[in-house]
């Protein structure tokens, strides 16, 4: 199978579990409810576990900094659409400027194996 595919099929696994963990820990309720809170214990170590398959060809720095702002990205969004949380016009610029830097990355930087 193609290295790149595993890479990132791996990366945005992780980043996908990462969220539904994080999405999880609002509804544990500060770990008062059980399924919430073991749903939210599964999803971060099974993110983790994918995260260091994308470890093998990605650099550290690089695979956490596309890590973290997607995920940033992604619960930002389920905050508005679930919880009703509500983002200003510094929050909206300030997302687009991850979602920049992360295209950024993954066009030209030569840090990234393509």
């Amino acid at each position: 199978m193609n290295p790149a595919l595993i890479t990132y099929g791996s990366l945005f696994t992780a980043i996908a579990l990462e969220v539904v963990g994080t999405t999880l820990l609002q509804q544990s309720q500060q770990f008062t409810r059980l399924l919430p809170t073991l749903g939210m214990a599964l999803c971060y170590g099974a993110a983790f576990f994918f995260l260091s398959i994308t470890l093998r060809e990605m650099p550290v720095g690089i695979a956490y900094a596309l890590w973290s702002g997607f995920g940033i990205v992604l619960i930002s969004a389920i905050g508005v659409v679930l919880f009703r949380q509500s983002l200003d016009l510094a929050a909206i610029i300030g997302l687009g400027l991850i979602i920049s830097g992360v295209i950024v990355v993954n066009l030209f930087s030569k840090s990234v194996s393509h």
